[in-house]
């Protein structure tokens, strides 16, 4: 009997990213395996060899939306997750980053990989409001309690750890 080797561990970072209005920008997504399998998840993605987190960040925003970021916030939480997609088991421990721009018109990334292309539904921005009544899947689930602590000035000063 063979057991199946546990996914490896694939570190990353995300960014809540707020603009002038304190929306946050969140990209729709889905498995291109499973359609009916969509989500809503802060923009981010997978840390290269020998790169710092925060470089990360803005490399997946300027790579997910074609905004480019001068300055990365704190670090508001950490989210480890395992789960399906395309066929295949996922481990991810994501570093989640506060920013803010001034600039409301993402773009279609030039560099997206062709898995993220086809996995890739929309971008749109969220009113704490729109987001607390969102009945499709946020990733994370806490996102509007997250944000709502955020907005209101009660987020703690020393980072999360989310599990899902």
């Amino acid at each position: 009997m063979t057991v199946a080797s546990e996914p490896a561990l694939r570190v990353g970072a995300r960014v809540l990213l707020l603009n002038p209005a304190d929306e946050v920008l969140l990209i729709h997504a889905r498995d291109p395996d499973d359609p009916g399998h969509h989500w809503w998840e802060l923009p981010g993605g997978g840390q290269d060899p020998g790169e710092k987190l925060e470089d990360t960040a803005r490399r997946e925003i300027a790579e997910e939306t074609g905004l480019v970021l001068d300055a990365i916030g704190r670090k508001l939480w950490t989210r480890e997750s395992r789960f399906t997609y395309r066929g295949r088991q996922h481990h991810r421990l994501d570093h989640v980053y506060l920013a803010r721009t001034d600039d409301t018109a993402p773009q279609v990334a030039l560099r997206h990989s062709a898995n993220e292309r086809v996995g890739l539904i929309d971008r749109r921005w969220w009113s704490i409001d729109e987001l607390s009544q969102c009945a499709d899947k946020l990733l994370p689930a806490e996102l509007p309690d997250l944000l709502y602590a955020l907005l209101d000035d009660c987020f703690p000063a020393a980072p999360l750890a989310l599990t899902a």
